[in-house]
Order: structure tokens, then C-alpha cells, then sequence
């Protein structure tokens, strides 16, 4: 009954009045029972019973005062702007759905929480075929660089003696020996003159050299050589084995009224083309040595020991 009235309060005002009366003009009314000049007891004039007429004018004016205050807030949130949403960009069905670099965007998610990952399966027992004949061998690679030795491995069992070989050839053997002497008395000069001797006993390969008297050395090594003189009466004896040009060792008598054999030996280590042989004195002393045409009192000999061998 009461939503009846309201809207039947509601279609007695028009429109343009109700947008030029304002809430003051309606208040007044209110308080002062219609005419503007209220009386004392106006602000408990509502609570007075009336008459029917009245009473309904009072009503409508109620009705008129809450659609005013309906409308005044309506305006009022006409006037504050809506929250703005994030405008959704326009996509295609084939467009991808993954923002472009440096854009900014924020990837979509809108309808689905989720972007499926798609895997692609491919059954090799579908695809493989039967296997193939082999092929040519290759050409080899380069050999690479050689590795370290490796570790000597255990000793193995000893084998069984072999066959004996064929004989060789004999070791040649270097020989080297002489043996001269002299029948004839010999005196001291003015300078020093080498002992030659007229008679061979041994003389290998030819290595002394009867007409200087000197032996010359063919094969490198060590050499025995040993001399023998008979002293005159009453002279002095002074001879020397040379090596070269230099004195190795004497052959010394003092003079006597008798005659004596005098001997001296050495070893000596020759190298190719050295010359032993035995030099008398010169004349500042009476030197002298004694044989004859029957014996032989003056030898010399040599023979090699051990010859050199080469490393």
C-alpha cells in the first residue's frame, strides 16, 4: 500500500518541477504545513492528526523529499569515474600469445592459468627401414705422435741354446821385431854420428832401416829394446838410445885397462812414425867402442809387446 502511494505522489509532480524545487523549498513546506508561515507548534505538526487531504499531501511531499535525496546521490556518483581496467589487447586465434621483446606487455593470461608445453614424439621403429649393405673401408688417418715407453714387464723363462755359428776369421795379429849387430870397432867424431850396423839377425817387414841405423815404427804400441857394447882399453864408452831427437837412456864405461860388455834396456810406448836408434858422443872425450871380423860385439834390438788399440 505504501509503494502505491509513493508512486502515486511520484506522477502528480512533473518533471520540470521536480528539478526546479529544491530540498529547502521542500523542508519548508514541511515544517510550515504547506503556506511558508508556520505556526509555533509546526514542528510537531506531523504528529497531529489531520484531515484525510492533508495527510496525503504530507505524504507525497515525504515521497518527494527521498527521491530527491535518491537523485542528489545518484549526481554525486555520476561524478566520481570508474575504476579504469587494463585494456586487453586484440588477438588473433594464430597470434602468439607471448608479448614481443621490449614491449613492456605483460604476458596474457586471461581464460587459462597455464600454457600447455608441446612435445613431439616420433616412433623410430615407424621410420627405420631395413639396414643397408656396409660400406667401403675408409682411407687410415694419420699416424698420431708416438706415446711414452711403457713399463718393463716381467723377465721371461729362459730359452733353449741355440745352434753353434760358423768359425771366423782369425784375429789379425800386428807384428813388429829386429835384431842388427856390428863387426867393427867404432871412434867418437866431432859432432854426434848414429851407430849403423852391417849384420841382420831379425828384421820383420824391413822396420829398421840398416843404412841410417834407425828403426821406425809401423805399428802404435809398446816396444822392448835393449843394447849391448864391449868398452875399449883405456876409453871412455858414451853412447845413448834416442827416441826421435831426444835421449831416453845412456850406455856409460869409464876407461880401463881391460875391456867390458856394457847393457842397458827399456820399454818404450811408440805411436806411428816415431824412430828409436843409438848415437855415440862427439869428440870432446875420448869415446870409443870395440869389435871385430870374428865376433859380433855390439847389438841392438826391438820387438813390439802390445800394440794400440783403437776405441
Amino acid at each position: 500500500m505504501q509503494l502505491q502511494h509513493m508512486q502515486g505522489g511520484m506522477e502528480e509532480f512533473s518533471t520540470e518541477e521536480m528539478q526546479t524545487r529544491t530540498f529547502h523549498d521542500l523542508w519548508g513546506e514541511t515544517q510550515g504545513g504547506g503556506g511558508g508561515g508556520g505556526s509555533a507548534d509546526s514542528g510537531t505538526s506531523l504528529l497531529r492528526p489531520s484531515s484525510p487531504q492533508r495527510l496525503h499531501r504530507r505524504e507525497r511531499e515525504t515521497v518527494m523529499l527521498g527521491v530527491l535525496l535518491i537523485l542528489s546521490l545518484s549526481s554525486l556518483a555520476d561524478l566520481v569515474p570508474p575504476p579504469r581496467s587494463p585494456p586487453v589487447l586484440c588477438r588473433h586465434c594464430c597470434d602468439d600469445l607471448e608479448p614481443a621483446e621490449g614491449s613492456g606487455e605483460q604476458p596474457a593470461t586471461a581464460g587459462f592459468n597455464h600454457v600447455p608445453e608441446v612435445r613431439t614424439y616420433i616412433n623410430m621403429t615407424i621410420l627405420k627401414g631395413d639396414r643397408g649393405e656396409r660400406g667401403d673401408r675408409g682411407t687410415p688417418g694419420k699416424a698420431g705422435p708416438e706415446g711414452p715407453p711403457g713399463s718393463s714387464g716381467p723377465t721371461g723363462s729362459e730359452g733353449t741354446k741355440g745352434q753353434a755359428g760358423l768359425p771366423g776369421d782369425a784375429c789379425k795379429v800386428q807384428h813388429s821385431a829386429f835384431s842388427v849387430g856390428r863387426r867393427k870397432s867404432l871412434h867418437s867424431l866431432e859432432s854426434y854420428q848414429a851407430l849403423v850396423f852391417d849384420t841382420v839377425f831379425v828384421n820383420l817387414d824391413g822396420h829398421f832401416n840398416m843404412f841410417e841405423g834407425k828403426f821406425l815404427c809401423h805399428v802404435p804400441g809398446i816396444y822392448f829394446f835393449n843394447v849391448n857394447i864391449h868398452t875399449w882399453n883405456f876409453k871412455e864408452t858414451y853412447v845413448h838410445i834416442m827416441r826421435n831427437d831426444k835421449e831416453q837412456a845412456i850406455v856409460y864405461a869409464q876407461p880401463s885397462d881391460r875391456s867390458i860388455m856394457q847393457s842397458q834396456s827399456l820399454l818404450l810406448e811408440l805411436e806411428l812414425g816415431d824412430e828409436v836408434w843409438v848415437r855415440m858422443y862427439k869428440r870432446e872425450r875420448e869415446n870409443a867402442v870395440y869389435s871385430d871380423d870374428v865376433d859380433v860385439y855390439i847389438t841392438f834390438t826391438g820387438y813390439l809387446i802390445k800394440e794400440r788399440v783403437e776405441d
